[in-house]
């Protein structure tokens, strides 16, 4: 073990922790503990950090756009320089392969998310300015205030909470951020808080703009999100911790935005299984078991109609997941709750057709596992059959008709995907049109013919969902700039001097660019022209 917990990062210098209570992380693969020892922040480290972020957002909320901008570009471009060590760590923390999947895909989107909500934050149209020059109203988003960002663990760069979507979309709306790092890879985001910093002071903002505690109490964790001093929350992570923030920061009146839990309902119809089956058995036995199905987008129920065609389907899918290679499992938590999941899904009546027992990979690990249920049985223990089981498992449910699966679609809890395999001939359209209407309403996201695993980084695309997906279903954690309004609160200025109005509701767009409503007309030009 290292012979000193590693320090906070708390209004802008790094310094030892207010307790000497410490916590390691493990190397997934090995099951064994990493050598540095990292810190369980009491409330003194909380509060000094509240402090430090309240101080901050008043220079922030004079801070120029162009400045906070140059900080996102810089830190992307310092994270660059120091892309190796960042990986090393992350496989180390995660068990993550190196290559591809950190080096070559997560660790790019991250930097290009920097950058994109660099141009978000240059540009302004994320706060959607909108002028009324007959009644002499205008209005825009603003920072709300200090943001507190939890980050999951199966994303080391991409969601991170000192780079990831949530810090990004913070930052670019112009309140500072403390980073409470996920307790799987403190040590990565230990190496991201310090280019941040670095970044930081580089463009002169001000201290406490980014800060860093590693791990709170869960009491200390709650009284965290509901302090006076927060803007608002963004939270990654199990479904049961987060419904317990939810609790405190709604009883306090604090936006928190989540992210908690998804099945992913996939419907595959009659005709595209004739058409193609053993293509979609390989293209959703590739997506439920890459990363050992440790992404929140992963298709864990995917629902049929009884038939020849599902009967070889679901034995094609069979052989295929006891075929494959057993993946590592990112914590000894995550292993655990996997194997507890699986067994609530087998206790409500689900049948093992493959896996079902941990173990079988490196490390940390569980059996490639698949099981089926009746929509029958389905419909009677919803609740039961729609735990999620994060890792390499699905549920395949096979309905007696259309209207059973329909009714099934119905009972769901809100999701963050949903998807839709049809024939290309057009037989299913007639089904796929009934499926959709009923999916529809269910999921954040709707896709045809594609597996949901993959979350673009995109302007339109929506990662986000009905509750338990989501804490609120009119919000993307994914998607520059749509993310950025999580962060805000609208000021309205009516009958304000036009020397009193900030430059982007002034007559004259600052920008020349910016995308303001003005008079019931999107315009990038000046008020009268």
């Amino acid at each position: 073990m290292s012979a000193a917990p590693q320090e906070v990062l708390i209004a802008g210098r790094w310094r030892p922790a207010s307790t000497n209570a410490t916590f390691t992380s493990e190397n997934p693969a090995t099951a064994q503990a990493l050598p540095e020892l990292y810190p369980v922040s009491s409330w003194a480290d909380c509060d000094a950090a509240l402090a430090a972020a309240n101080e901050a957002f008043i220079t922030l909320r004079a801070t120029p756009a162009e400045t906070i901008a140059k900080f996102l570009e810089r830190y992307a471009e310092r994270l660059e320089a120091v892309k190796g060590a960042l990986v090393e760590m992350a496989n180390r923390e995660t068990a993550l392969p190196t290559a591809p999947r950190l080096a070559d895909v997560e660790f790019p989107r991250t930097t290009a998310q920097l950058r994109s909500a660099a141009a978000a934050a240059r540009d302004g149209s994320w706060s959607l300015p909108t002028i009324d020059t007959k009644q002499g109203i205008r209005s825009c988003l603003a920072g709300i205030g200090p943001v507190l960002v939890f980050g999951p663990n199966n994303f080391p760069f991409a969601f991170n909470s000192m780079s990831g979507g949530d810090f990004v979309a913070a930052i670019a709306a112009g309140n500072p951020v403390i980073a409470k790092a996920n307790t799987s890879h403190p040590g990565t985001t230990r190496l991201l808080a310090i280019e941040a910093q670095a970044a930081a002071e580089e463009v002169g903002l001000p201290p406490g703009t980014v800060q860093l505690i590693y791990r709170t109490s869960h009491s200390d964790g709650e009284k965290l999100v509901a302090d006076a001093r927060v803007g608002a929350i963004g939270y990654t992570g199990s479904r049961s911790a987060g419904l317990k923030l939810k609790a405190a920061a709604d009883a306090a009146g604090k936006p928190i935005y989540l992210e908690l839990s998804s099945v992913n309902p996939v419907v595959v119809l009659p005709g595209a299984l004739r058409e193609r089956g053993g293509e979609i058995a390989e293209q959703f036995t590739g997506s439920c078991l890459m990363g050992a199905g440790q992404f929140c987008t992963n298709p864990g129920l995917v629902l049929l109609l009884a038939g020849k065609e599902t009967d070889t389907f679901v034995a094609q899918v069979a052989e295929r997941f006891r075929a494959a290679p057993v993946g590592t499992l990112l914590s000894r938590s995550v292993a655990k709750t996997l194997g507890e999941s699986v067994e609530t899904l087998k206790k409500a009546g689900a049948e093992v057709l493959s896996g079902g027992a941990a173990g079988g990979g490196k490390g940390h690990s569980f059996g490639n596992t698949l099981l089926k249920v009746t929509a029958e049985h389905f419909l009677a223990h919803p609740h039961a059959l729609q735990t999620e089981a994060f890792g390499n498992e699905s549920l395949l449910l096979v309905a007696d008709n259309l209207d059973q699966l329909t009714r099934a679609i119905d009972s769901l809890e809100g999701n963050l995907t949903g998807c839709i395999y049809s024939d290309k001939a057009g037989e299913d359209e007639p089904a796929a049109a009934r499926v959709a209407f009923h999916l529809r309403p269910k999921v954040g996201r709707l896709l045809n013919d594609k597996m949901p695993t993959g979350v673009a980084v995109s302007a339109a695309m929506n990662h986000g969902g009905p509750f338990p997906a989501t804490g609120h279903p009119g919000f993307t954690a994914v998607g520059i700039p749509a993310s950025l309004r999580r962060f805000g609160q609208l000021h309205c200025y009516d009958n304000v001097r036009p020397n009193r109005l900030p430059p982007l509701l002034a007559d004259k767009n600052p920008t020349g660019a910016t995308w303001r409503l003005i008079d019931g007309a999107w315009s990038q030009g000046d008020v009268g022209k």
